[in-house]
């Protein structure tokens, strides 16, 4: 089944051309079925990328998904155009009565910084709480992720030598979760951090599980029943050159960067990047697209009415 995003929104192109099957609004208000409501709050520089990475994931599911592009209400975007976010985006104040099957949680350029100095914080927190009586089911991306588990449970995040930056091989730890059907043993995921979370900082009552942990780059994958929730602290979502970019946006602006590891032939800058975990990817969301689907109510106002 498509995904139903606006008909002139950028990504739209970029997925018709990739061959995702994306619907139209008329053609979707014609299908006598609910689609998954999914919503994303995007706190990425480059929104316009990041909303075709989702819904390139979101759209590859079986079931119709109908996103919704949320921003913080107080926060104004200084890497996207003001046209498109007036156009496509919502105020997370705006939608606040309404309830959704899935929201995901970006990543966003503030790691470095304490959580209480983020300016958007405090609505942030607002945002966590307000999703355990409006939304099903969570999945946080990045330092989104540390926010959730710094939030709900206290969990510090620490600050780096030298950033982790690369494809690096990861460890499936619970192959029957229902999150990772499917998964290999081994495989990789691009890795784009200054901070971590780490493993011993865990509290031993909040129910959370490691799925996926990498010896180089530390934990990847907890889930979070408690909050119903997942919190991805790497980059599955990345297309195959967005590791690239960020290597010569840092570069270019004299940042101390290394190249990123295991992600060009032969570690050579000047080859083109091989995507290695494209299918892993899909993976990973359609289980939790179908995860949501078998649990969530069928009448929608019945989400978070326990």
């Amino acid at each position: 089944m498509p995904i139903k995003i606006p008909d002139d929104l950028p990504a739209r192109a970029t997925l018709d051309a990739e061959g995702v099957m994306v619907m139209g609004e008329a053609d979707a208000v014609r299908q006598d079925i609910r689609p998954m409501r999914i919503a994303l709050l995007n706190l990425m520089p480059n929104k316009i990328r990041t909303e075709t990475q989702f819904a390139r994931l979101l759209g590859a599911t079986p079931l119709q998904v109908e996103l919704t592009l949320v921003k913080m209400t107080h926060h104004v975007p200084r890497n996207t155009p003001g046209e498109h976010i007036i156009t496509f985006y919502r105020d997370w104040e705006e939608i606040r009565d309404e309830r959704f099957d899935g929201f995901i949680v970006t990543g966003a350029p503030v790691e470095t910084l304490p959580f209480e100095q983020v300016t958007y914080w405090d609505e942030l927190r607002r945002i966590f709480d307000w999703t355990q009586d409006h939304v099903h089911a969570c999945l946080n991306i990045c330092w989104g992720a540390q926010a959730a588990v710094h939030h709900f449970h206290g969990v510090p995040k620490y600050l780096l030598a030298e950033k982790a930056f690369g494809v690096y091989r990861h460890r499936n730890l619970a192959p029957a979760s229902p999150y990772l059907r499917g998964f290999s043993d081994d495989f990789s995921i691009p890795v784009s951090r200054w901070t971590e979370v780490r493993r011993a900082d865990i509290p031993a009552d909040s129910g959370m599980t490691v799925l996926m942990e990498s010896d180089e780059a530390g934990l990847c994958l907890l889930h979070d029943p408690a909050h119903r929730s997942l919190h991805m602290f790497n980059h599955i979502e990345y297309d195959t050159f967005s590791l690239a970019d960020e290597y010569a946006r840092d570069r270019d602006t004299g940042k101390p960067v290394q190249v990123p590891r295991n992600y060009f032939p032969a570690e050579d800058p000047a080859r083109p990047p091989e995507n290695r975990w494209r299918s892993h990817a899909h993976l990973l969301f359609g289980n939790w697209i179908n995860e949501i689907y078998q649990s969530t109510p069928f009448d929608i106002e019945g989400i978070g009415r326990r």
